[in-house]
């Protein structure tokens, strides 16, 4: 017997009825490939994998399209802060989660539910200096093996 899982459709890249603004023709190739590897990460099979791991993908291409914004407005200052609000006015990029990466010691968190206090056991709480070097845990939420800082 096998599991199902449903998972919510991703909104379409523009969703806005305002033009976006100047510089999103050089962004739009990228976040397109990541919507379309979305919308395979949501079709993918999942026969052999529990309930969670076949929601990885998912997170992993979230936290990607996210972090793509985050270092091109904040890291390489290659978009206006006009086309950046865009991106997080239109759910392009999660808000929540570029928020956490602006404050020390979550520069590279993986997603918002894993430093939640309710999941105080989460691996990616532990810094990355206590984590044991040859044994490979995963976050059950998310499949992160430790982003938690030093």
């Amino acid at each position: 017997h096998s599991l199902s899982v449903v998972v919510p459709a991703m909104p379409p890249v523009r969703r806005s009825k305002k033009a976006p603004p100047e510089g999103w023709e050089l962004i739009e190739p990228t976040l397109d490939e990541l919507d379309a590897k979305m919308k395979e990460a949501q079709v993918d099979p999942h026969e052999g994998k529990r309930k969670v791991e076949a929601l990885w993908p998912i997170f992993r291409i979230h936290h990607q399209k996210s972090r793509y914004i985050f270092d091109l407005y904040f890291k390489r200052n290659a978009i206006s802060k006009e086309l950046y609000q865009y991106c997080l006015d239109n759910n392009i990029a999660d808000k929540n989660l570029i928020a956490k990466w602006k404050k020390q010691g979550y520069e590279s968190l993986c997603c918002i539910r894993c430093i939640q206090t309710r999941d105080t056991n989460c691996i990616c709480r532990v810094p990355r200096g206590k984590l044991e070097v040859d044994r490979v845990i995963e976050c059950q939420h998310c499949g992160c093996r430790g982003c938690g800082g030093k």
